[in-house]
């Protein structure tokens, strides 16, 4: 079983940039520039969009079916339950789970930016509600980067991507939505 752990920060447009040279200035190591993203988050049977959830993310080419379980906690820094496994056929996954009753619920598209610090990764996510920060890695690889990139001011977001989704997104054809 894997287990992630990672903090998330709402970053102001006019941080943007002073984040931006920061990584410059610590050396941080860019990992493949800016992707586009759409995730879909599915309801059915043994989940719960606030603590279990499964979500198919197309990304670069790629298809990633990921499962993941929120484990209940206060502090900014969240753990939870990943399990991933890429798909050849994301439409046909798509279609199979519809099939045995999981149904679209949310979809939400962003463009991230990644980079590796102080032996974690930090990523740079805009969603069409707002811009993101993520720091995933050790407690202490994430509080390292923090501090590198200072940050130590910066506002928590405990609400997960899905949960800002269903605040913020339009409902289309009875899936809530969020897209550029």
């Amino acid at each position: 079983m894997g287990v992630e752990i990672e903090k998330k920060y709402r970053l102001p447009r006019e941080r943007e940039e002073e984040l931006r040279r920061r990584l410059v200035r610590v050396t941080a190591v860019e990992r493949g520039g800016e992707v586009f993203e759409e995730n879909v988050i599915y309801d059915g049977p043994g989940l719960d969009p606030r603590r279990r959830v499964l979500r198919l993310r197309r990304a670069g080419g790629r298809a990633i079916l990921t499962f993941k379980e929120r484990y209940p906690s206060e502090s900014a820094v969240k753990h939870q339950r990943e399990e991933e496994t890429e798909v050849a056929d994301a439409s046909a996954l798509a279609a199979i789970l519809e099939a045995i009753g999981y149904r679209r619920a949310l979809v939400y598209e962003k463009r991230r930016s990644t980079w590796t610090v102080a032996g974690a990764e930090v990523v740079i996510d805009e969603l069409p509600f707002g811009l993101f920060m993520e720091i995933e890695g050790t407690e202490e690889e994430i509080a390292e980067a923090e501090r590198l990139l200072g940050l130590e001011d910066a506002e928590a977001e405990h609400a997960p991507y899905p949960q800002l989704t269903a605040q913020h997104g339009t409902v289309k054809d009875g899936v809530v939505e969020a897209r550029f």
